[in-house]
């Protein structure tokens, strides 16, 4: 169900794009390379300068290997386009402490320990939350996702509508689905 209409006019003035892409190397890891781009309607004034409207004012990437169990077998960050820079361009390396976590066991939360406040980017640190989802749905390019296993297939009970007491998992996954929940 789309939004509803904006209860008012409007003029844009800030676009945010996330992008990440899931590819497999020949040597069966996955990596996701992911994108953040600013980019603001009107001329924006800085400390360190006047950006133009329609110029990025923050462009930032990663780029993480995984194996089969989500693991982090290698990370780089960069900063392509920065407010400041000399000083936001170079925290890239710190991301490399990315590699050996885990990008669904705890990743978020470390995430933010890790490279909370001056020890990292914020936009950066934002870019790495959307990771754990696409790691799965890129995996999940692979996978039956209700196919007969025997363990209880990954996405049941990580979200609203696959909890295993909902309709939609009695009607697509009815091995695992175990009824209502009495309240009360």
């Amino acid at each position: 169900m789309p939004l509803s209409p904006p209860a008012r006019p409007r003029q844009r003035i800030h676009s945010r794009r996330i992008e990440i892409e899931g590819f497999r190397r020949d040597d069966g890891l996955l990596e996701l390379e992911a994108s953040l781009v600013d980019v603001k309607d009107l001329d924006y004034p800085i400390a360190s300068g006047l950006r133009r409207a329609g110029d990025p004012v923050h462009h930032m990437r990663v780029r993480v290997t995984l194996d089969g169990e989500f693991n982090i077998l290698d990370a780089e960050a960069s900063s392509e386009r920065v407010p400041y820079p000399g000083g936001c361009d170079t925290i890239g390396p710190a991301y490399r402490r990315l590699v050996g976590l885990n990008l669904v066991r705890g990743f978020r939360r470390t995430v933010g320990e890790m490279f909370a406040d001056v020890r990292g980017c914020s936009h950066i640190t934002e870019l790495l939350l959307s990771l754990p989802t696409a790691a799965i749905q890129t995996f999940a390019t692979f996978r039956r996702d209700n196919e007969d296993t025997p363990e209880k297939p990954f996405q049941l009970d990580r979200c609203h509508a696959l909890e295993c007491s909902t309709e939609t998992v009695r009607r697509y996954y009815p091995k695992w689905y175990r009824g209502r929940l009495k309240t009360g």
